[in-house]
């Protein structure tokens, strides 16, 4: 029987712990996107740039929206996980009347709510910056969702893994920054040479870059067939997340 009490608690004691500690959860993302707008845009305004017939400006903001996002998803739910454990608060969720998988849910929720806050609150900071009259709430919602699972569940995966900084921060690294870096967030695939391209079509993770980018504008096409990868994409690293807690592997040291 699931245990919804157990569920809200969790998630409002996650949520109390992002608002207290604002200046790293909030604050500080919208000042590094600010930072590379005001780069950006005078770099823009420079060498005049252009990207599929747009400003460079607002070609930039939509992967700056979605990249901060995702990087707090993973940040935020396995910095959680691994300072409950180190600090033993922990324990209190496994001897609660709720199963592990209960647990991951919580952490999952939770970070929905507060990757929508966050994507919302740049949204409305950055669209100072470049007019979007067109952009779709509802696919602009949905892509914000999909990044959320995926990165929150990648997130709950080392946080429960892991029992140090060394390895949460190291798959950051090589990982989680790479990937946003690597797809789109910062050029078009048409700058790159042909060689390069295979990369990124075969890359599913760019495909919800670009669609959330594409839903900015009145012209968006929905391809139910590349949705359907990106959600299967999606569900697997979910899947994987659940597959960890169930088991309880290296759950305690």
């Amino acid at each position: 029987m699931i245990s919804y009490f157990a569920i809200y608690s969790i998630v409002k004691f996650r949520l109390k712990e992002f608002a207290f500690e604002y200046h790293y959860t909030i604050l500080a993302p919208i000042i590094n996107n600010l930072l590379f707008v005001l780069i950006f845009s005078t770099i823009d305004r420079y060498y005049s740039l252009s990207i599929n017939n747009i400003s460079f400006i607002e070609f930039l903001i939509p992967g700056l929206i979605i990249m901060i996002v995702a990087q707090e998803s993973y940040d935020n739910s396995s910095a959680s996980l691994i300072n409950s454990k180190q600090i033993g608060s922990f324990n209190d969720f496994l001897m609660a009347p709720l199963s592990r998988v209960e647990i991951l849910v919580s952490y999952i929720l939770s970070q929905i709510i507060i990757g929508i806050f966050l994507g919302v609150i740049n949204f409305f900071i950055l669209s100072f910056f470049v007019d979007f009259n067109q952009i779709s709430i509802f696919l602009f919602l949905y892509y914000i969702i999909l990044v959320i699972i995926f990165f929150s569940s990648l997130g709950c995966i080392i946080g429960f893994l892991a029992f140090n900084w060394d390895t949460q921060s190291s798959f950051s690294n090589f990982f989680v920054i790479p990937l946003n870096f690597l797809s789109g967030t910062f050029f078009s695939i048409n700058a790159l040479p042909d060689n390069l391209k295979v990369i990124f079509l075969y890359n599913p993770y760019y495909y919800i870059v670009n669609s959330f980018r594409n839903s900015f504008y009145y012209d968006f096409e929905f391809k139910l067939f590349q949705n359907i990868i990106i959600f299967i994409f999606v569900f697997s690293a979910f899947i994987l997340a659940v597959f960890v807690f169930y088991k309880g592997f290296r759950l305690i040291k």
